[in-house]
């Protein structure tokens, strides 16, 4: 009887807001369109895909609340009945978001990134399908597109154009073409449909997210609505992108010119891109985790895990500009073009960054402050890592969490003094820790997800990217990963006090620190080395 009150309550309320919400969205849409007439024929839909999400949440509340029912707490029954609610509800969130499509892709996406905080099933499901079954708009609208933004036909402004796209992402496709000078690009259009459903979709993930955060208060992700608010616009900007494209290039040339030649980004054709098309030079590389492809091409897997490892650090704590969507679709992998070969025979790897769309700036006090709490954690520094945490909005309560999170580690392992203590194998006994972790501390997660700034949110996405980037290229993560890590951001931080010493025995002060610090990681590096040795002679 309990549940179904509770079902009929909710079913009411979110059907309530599907009323009152879809006029609002709609009104939104129009409101915000280019084009009213068709944003007036597009609002007509919003009803219908906001009483759609409403249908999705009410009913996956209502299967917990039903399934669960009258199961003890803690017993076998009610894990192995959780486990199969978990599945279906990830599933339906699944066909809720491509057939909603757009926004509500991305937001697939981030959650089948999200190990600490949502259950496996979830993570499985959504990552199977999420980066490779995004919607394909017509040819017939990509011609739309291309006249509206170029003023002629794909075959008026290029010498080929494939009408088949090679890739669909959540916010546009790419299709393979050569410019009238016979160069190679990829096209990328945006849907059609984004600019007019952007804002609609918005509204009505808005409503949603706050029904549920009065519905159970202690799932507060209204923080999520408040970063969509800031980031979309410029994601559906595609000369913001470009500009990001080559700010991020030039960063690697000025900051970090020691690796700067194994990292590029695709030259933009500026004649022929607008802010809904972008034409690009065509690059031909492996998707960093396939690892068939990367054999072929003479890549070690490890040897491309350290250079994403050591080329995110690199934007993270020395350039403070961060490319916050690096998901295995998103990084290409090809040899170095030089053809320069490891002391092993492998071929080098160059990274290829694509979808520059989104990137956030860290301030100088930010950078320095996460780099030193890197820093910390790599060492097992207790003091560091609370101290940095706490500067960052942790709190003096969560900054165990807050270092349980970006290491994916309970806090007495974050701790542990052995050299591979941060390292997470990716096993079934490591996962299941995980979740349990996840389900016990959930209010406490969120509360910290609340409290810290949103541009470390994106560096918390950042992280689950890259860390399931090099899980599938490692099978688990690399001790020499985590020490890529450590350097880099152990130079930022003693780049900044030695910028900030004033006097000569300061200097003297750092420079002792940067020794020892030398001599710390040389130390960890013969450690690693000695242990890969043994493990190789006992096989």
């Amino acid at each position: 009887m309990a549940a179904r009150y509770l079902w009929r309550a909710k079913t009411k309320l979110l059907l309530a807001a599907t009323v009152s919400g879809g006029a609002g969205a709609g009104a939104v849409a129009i409101a915000s369109s280019d084009d009213p007439a068709s944003a007036l024929k597009l609002s007509t839909a919003v009803p219908v895909r906001l009483f759609r999400d409403a249908f999705t949440a009410a009913t996956i509340a209502f299967d917990y609340e039903y399934s669960l029912w009258g199961l003890p707490e803690g017993s076998f029954e009610r894990e192995r009945t959780k486990r199969e609610v978990h599945a279906r509800s990830a599933l339906r969130l699944q066909e809720l978001c491509f057939k909603n499509g757009g926004i509500y892709i991305k937001l697939g996406q981030h959650i089948s990134q999200l190990e600490y905080l949502v259950p496996d099933e979830y993570v499985q499901i959504m990552s199977q399908s999420m980066l490779n079954r995004c919607p394909v708009s017509s040819y017939d609208q990509v011609r739309e597109v291309v006249k509206k933004e170029l003023g002629g036909a794909p075959d008026d402004i290029f010498h080929e154009f494939d009408p088949i796209p090679i890739a669909s992402a959540s916010l546009a496709q790419v299709h393979v073409a050569r410019t009238r000078d016979g160069q190679k690009v990829a096209v990328k259009v945006q849907h059609t449909h984004m600019t007019d459903t952007a804002a609609a979709d918005y509204a009505t993930v808005e409503l949603i997210v706050n029904t549920l955060h009065w519905l159970f208060p202690s799932f507060d992700y209204r923080w999520l609505v408040d970063e969509m608010r800031e980031s979309l616009p410029k994601e559906l900007d595609f000369l913001i992108e470009a500009k990001n494209n080559i700010k991020c290039m030039d960063n690697f040339r000025r900051l970090s010119p020691h690796i700067s030649e194994y990292v590029y980004a695709p030259k933009i054709h500026w004649n022929l891109s607008t802010s809904k098309l972008l034409v690009m030079e065509f690059i031909d590389g492996a998707q960093v985790n396939d690892l068939r492809t990367l054999q072929k091409l003479e890549i070690h897997p490890s040897d491309v895990s350290k250079l994403l490892s050591q080329a995110f650090a690199e934007m993270m704590f020395k350039h403070g500009f961060v490319h916050c969507d690096p998901h295995a679709a998103n990084v290409l992998v090809r040899p170095l073009p030089s053809g320069n070969r490891s002391i092993f025979g492998k071929k080098k790897p160059q990274l290829v960054l694509l979808d520059h769309g989104l990137y956030k700036d860290l301030d100088f006090s930010m950078r320095i402050n996460y780099a030193a709490l890197w820093k910390g954690l790599i060492f097992s520094d207790a003091n560091a890592i609370k101290e940095n945490s706490v500067k960052l909005g942790a709190g003096e309560d969560l900054y165990a969490l807050f270092a349980a999170i970006l290491t994916m580690k309970p806090w007495e392992k974050v701790i542990d003094p052995a050299m591979d203590h941060l390292v997470v194998q990716g096993t079934d006994s490591d996962r299941a820790e995980l979740q349990m972790y996840a389900s016990e501390y959930f209010p406490q997660i969120t509360e910290l997800l609340r409290r810290l700034p949103r541009v470390i949110l994106l560096m918390l996405k950042t992280n689950d990217c890259i860390r399931a980037v090099n899980r599938s290229l490692m099978q688990g993560s690399s001790v020499e990963a985590f020490l890529i890590v450590g350097r880099v951001s152990s130079e930022a931080v003693i780049y900044s006090k030695l910028s900030h010493s004033t006097s000569f025995l300061s200097h003297i002060h750092v420079w002792v620190e940067e020794f020892l610090l030398e001599a710390r990681l040389f130390g960890m590096q013969i450690a690693l080395w000695l242990f890969k040795l043994q493990k190789a002679l006992t096989l």
